[in-house]
């Protein structure tokens, strides 16, 4: 073969596994785009069942169509606290066997009928206007983007069937050890077990590959596609570590196990082929994506009883220990969730967080007001710092999700996010600049609360509080009449503290000399807790005007 031969082999290869992978990233896109909410929820309400956690794992790698991505996400949710590993360890079984079935629809010859589906998908895509049939469309248009990709692979490598050195180079890969860590090698380049499955279903088409050949490749493959998840691990805790590693001790032992039973395993694969007495072109593809399957849905056989023993094992192997957590985000990472609808729920969870952090600094903020203790006020600015921080990371987070292709109802959910952080850090910067240096100058002074001047601080500071709490618990889990209740709280405070002020001012006529040192602190006080009341009810506000619009 000649250099311009080369290169345009290199050229045709590059093209056609970026369209393929371009087009495996928009069918999964349009498909979580239509499933994401349920997926999301799915992946928050994992039960106990073994069975079950197999069966999501299946169908939400069906939908990702990467069990790394899968296996990425439960690395977040463990490291998130959302997950316990114990529960993780079905749901990897699962992702092994959903990602299958992708292989399972690349051993279909439809590479011939890829520019039909791409047309269907373009049109459905800019036609209708109704967001769920456009996302049908995108499904269609990366489903035929993806074969495209493959035809165009398949008629690049086509010279190589009888290019001797490269089949030389096939026949060295009949070794099982040579085969295992080639397709160990090349997953864990492209980072894809889908399209090295696809491309060796290629070669397979094109009469280059035997299933003496593949089976070691495929083999090899689901390795690979564990390292994905191990790298996404390095910056976690030491539970979500303990998820990617077994993902790989998973498909590693498995992999070990059938190193010796290839030969059986060939019979079993050619077995179950319905077309095994047509030409090899055809008939090793099919094979190609049974032994995927096949070994997948084996090692979730044999090893799923054991997945109690596996858990003790790692435990030991990774044993838990206390690592601090202050200025680090506890639910997200950028480097874990490349899904944005399924990052939603822990961009959630990560504002509640700061929301927690809010609350803490409103009950210290009080205590030296009340007891004059000193402690309470020097943890104001370290949990300042804290909220500036979570501000900051998840703001950038939200706005880079904001320019991916999101639905309405999606974006719409980023930017009542948005508003949510603006209003917590409103209230933070109240209590650490305001109260904060009321609190200070408050300690250096003599002056003290009368006896009912504290009770009505600590009361109207008490409803504050709650009010606090009760606008997380609608951001949370929004339900409309929880939301008027705040509301209608909020209308009740507002009238309470026009309450107090008249109650001190009665104390003002009557001359107690406490409540005429303390009257400009206790008035600033209660207002600037009318102010936090404010900015906790807006959250409320925002979220029922975007229910509105919906």
């Amino acid at each position: 073969m000649t250099v311009s031969e080369w290169i345009f082999m290199f050229f045709g290869l590059i093209g056609g596994l970026g369209l393929f992978l371009y087009g495996m990233q928009l069918m999964s896109e349009g498909l979580q785009q239509s499933a994401g909410d349920k997926m999301r929820s799915i992946l928050g309400k994992l039960t106990k069942n073994k069975l079950i956690g197999v069966g999501l794992g299946t169908f939400v790698t069906s939908i990702i169509q990467s069990s790394s991505a899968t296996t990425v996400m439960l690395v977040g949710f463990v490291n998130a606290g959302l997950l316990s590993f114990t529960r993780a360890v079905p749901v990897i079984f699962g992702a092994a066997i959903g990602t299958t079935i992708t292989a399972q629809i690349l051993a279909f010859k439809l590479d011939d009928y890829a520019l039909l589906f791409i047309g269907i998908g373009f049109f459905i895509y800019f036609i209708f206007k109704n967001e769920k049939i456009k996302h049908i469309g995108t499904t269609i248009l990366g489903f035929g983007i993806l074969f495209f990709g493959m035809k165009i692979m398949s008629e690049t490598m086509a010279p190589l069937r009888s290019y001797q050195p490269f089949i030389n180079f096939l026949l060295h890969l009949k070794s099982p050890v040579v085969g295992i860590v080639a397709g160990m090698i090349f997953t864990a380049i492209i980072q894809s077990s889908s399209a090295f499955i696809g491309i060796l279903i290629i070669l397979a088409g094109q009469g280059m590959l035997t299933p003496e050949i593949s089976l070691p490749l495929v083999l090899g493959s689901n390795i690979g596609t564990t390292i994905t998840a191990m790298i996404a691990s390095i910056n976690t805790n030491r539970a979500s570590k303990k998820v990617a590693l077994a993902h790989f001790f998973i498909k590693f032992f498995g992999v070990l196990i059938f190193i010796f039973l290839i030969p059986e395993l060939l019979q079993v694969v050619e077995w179950l082929n319905p077309i095994r007495n047509q030409n090899l072109s055809i008939v090793v593809p099919r094979e190609i994506a049974n032994a995927h399957t096949l070994f997948n849905i084996a090692i979730t056989v044999l090893f799923l009883p054991f997945s109690s023993i596996i858990v003790k094992l790692l435990n030991k192997i990774l044993p838990d220990k206390e690592t601090p957590k202050q200025f680090q985000l506890q639910y997200m990472n950028n480097l874990l969730f490349p899904s944005p609808t399924l990052s939603l729920n822990l961009v959630k969870q990560e504002i509640l967080h700061m929301g927690e952090i809010v609350q803490d600094m409103l009950i210290d903020i009080l205590l030296p007001f009340i007891t004059k203790e000193k402690q309470s006020i020097k943890r104001i600015k370290e949990k300042e710092q804290q909220i500036d921080f979570l501000r900051d990371t998840i703001k950038d987070y939200l706005i880079k999700i904001s320019q991916k292709d999101l639905s309405e109802n999606r974006l719409n959910e980023v930017f009542q996010m948005l508003f949510t952080i603006k209003e917590l850090e409103q209230i933070g910067d109240i209590i650490s600049l305001n109260l904060y240096e009321k609190a200070e100058k408050w300690l250096t002074s003599d002056i003290q609360f009368t006896d009912d001047g504290k009770k009505e601080l600590v009361l109207y500071h008490l409803k504050t509080e709650k009010q606090i709490s009760r606008a997380l618990e609608v951001f949370k889990d929004f339900s409309l009449e929880r939301a008027q209740a705040v509301k209608e709280k909020f209308k009740k405070y507002r009238t309470l503290a026009y309450e107090l002020e008249k109650q001190h001012y009665e104390r003002l006529k009557a001359r107690q000399e406490d409540s005429i040192a303390s009257s400009e602190t206790h008035l600033e006080i209660l207002g600037l807790l009318k102010a936090i009341n404010t900015h906790a009810t807006n959250i409320v506000r925002i979220m029922i005007d975007w229910k509105d619009n919906q």
